[in-house]
């Protein structure tokens, strides 16, 4: 990746640059709301405020972090492929009219939208979690995380590091965002062990439906908005993640009425956003038939991950954040590597010829997973030694609104 380059302003592209704004805006909307409601809907009465603080403190301080080095060591010139040069702190140096130098939209601009998905990332490990880590100890694990697991993996991949030298595909964070905080929350998880109460207890599964909804909306920024223009690639990227994503709710439906009986709503969010994970790495690569297969297939690999690996390994992953995100994720990046498609966007994979695609992206889940979980399980250990990361029983049993925040979730 190059380093920050000023560019004529007469290339400035006005259509792409307001389709980076609203795409920009879109992903901001995953996390804050969307994010918030979606694990806020599903947690218990008493612990829905603490649930909704830890995605908006995420995202407060990985904005923060971003702007002052996180997008610096991510984006600039790579040192031996591991991590960009420090430079151009707290966006030093960076004027208005210099623009992106693999676009046509100002550099500010892809500043702020890579920002946000920094900041979503961290924000989804928080629902494996909830219920039983302390607020204190979760911003501190933020900062940290964002520090030592985003940022270099970020590069690997996006920022001219040695996996995309390698040819890595990675349309919009597969790797970079889900299989990353989806293995980073079974780690963090493994330290932090099981709720006392084990139960799904929703608090109220509508606003739920309505943070499904916001994410659904929201991603076509996610994922069209990483096209990084106003055009047939982003379009191609806003239809594959429609269909991918209607297509895993039916399926999961289906799978939901074939094992007990009755459609849930529950299933059918859940569902979707195993598709959009799943449709996430592939988005600007494959075809709409592509997304399809996509879109199935990931929700048999989520549900076996949700309704029998966990319950056989015992890891308790409160909202199934390792079993969405990690599981489809990494499904999404394999299939990638199968279904790239060159009149798409160049790649090429496995069904069109190029088998060695489908080892690199392989190369890629192994090297992010193993990465991702031994960094989150250090800091996660420091931290417990230090400063403890978990509440006590007795604000566990009472919750986490009335103790750690002094404020009551049945108020909402």
């Amino acid at each position: 990746m190059e380093d920050f380059t000023v560019v004529a302003e007469s290339l400035l592209n006005t259509g792409d640059t307001a389709w980076i704004l609203m795409s920009t805006a879109l992903v901001m909307i995953m996390t804050l709301p969307g994010l918030a409601l979606f694990y806020g809907g599903m947690s218990k009465k008493k612990n829905v405020l603490n649930t909704m603080f830890l995605s908006l403190v995420g995202y407060a301080i990985a904005c923060l972090i971003w702007v002052i080095y996180g997008y610096q060591f991510t984006f600039g010139a790579t040192i031996g492929g591991f991590i960009g040069a420090p430079t151009n702190f707290f966006l030093s140096g960076i004027s208005i009219e210099m623009l992106h130098p693999d676009s046509t939209i100002p550099e500010l601009l892809y500043v702020v939208f890579q920002a946000t998905f920094a900041a979503i990332t961290v924000a989804l490990i928080s629902g494996a979690v909830v219920g039983r880590m302390k607020a204190k100890a979760w911003i501190v694990f933020v900062a940290l995380w964002v520090t030592l697991v985003y940022v270099p993996i970020a590069h690997w991949v996006w920022g001219g590091g040695w996996l995309y030298q390698l040819g890595a595909l990675d349309f919009a964070g597969g790797a970079v965002v889900h299989l990353n905080s989806g293995i980073s929350a079974l780690a963090l998880i493994l330290v932090l062990g099981p709720r006392k109460d084990r139960r799904l207890l929703p608090h109220h599964l509508g606003y739920s439906v309505i943070g499904a909804a916001l994410l659904w909306f929201g991603w076509f920024g996610f994922n069209a908005g990483s096209a990084l223009g106003a055009n047939g690639l982003a379009a191609n990227a806003f239809i594959t993640t429609n269909t991918a994503t209607a297509t895993a709710m039916i399926v999961w439906i289906l799978v939901d009425i074939w094992k007990t009986g009755k459609p849930t709503i529950l299933g059918a969010i859940t569902g979707a956003v195993a598709g959009l994970v799943a449709i996430t790495p592939a988005a600007g690569y494959v075809d709409v038939p592509a997304s399809i297969v996509i879109g199935a297939t990931t929700v048999f690999v989520s549900y076996f991950a949700i309704s029998y690996l966990k319950p056989k390994l015992g890891y308790d992953d409160a909202l199934d954040a390792f079993g969405v995100h990690g599981m489809s994720g990494t499904w999404g990046a394999i299939l990638t590597g199968v279904f790239a498609a060159p009149a798409i966007n160049g790649a090429t994979g496995l069904l069109y010829g190029n088998p060695s695609q489908l080892g690199i992206q392989i190369i890629s889940i192994v090297a992010v997973a193993v990465y991702a979980f031994i960094v989150t399980y250090i800091i996660a250990q420091v931290l417990d030694k230090t400063m403890g990361i978990r509440v006590d029983e007795q604000t566990e049993i009472e919750g986490l609104d009335a103790n750690e925040h002094e404020e009551l979730g049945y108020r909402i």
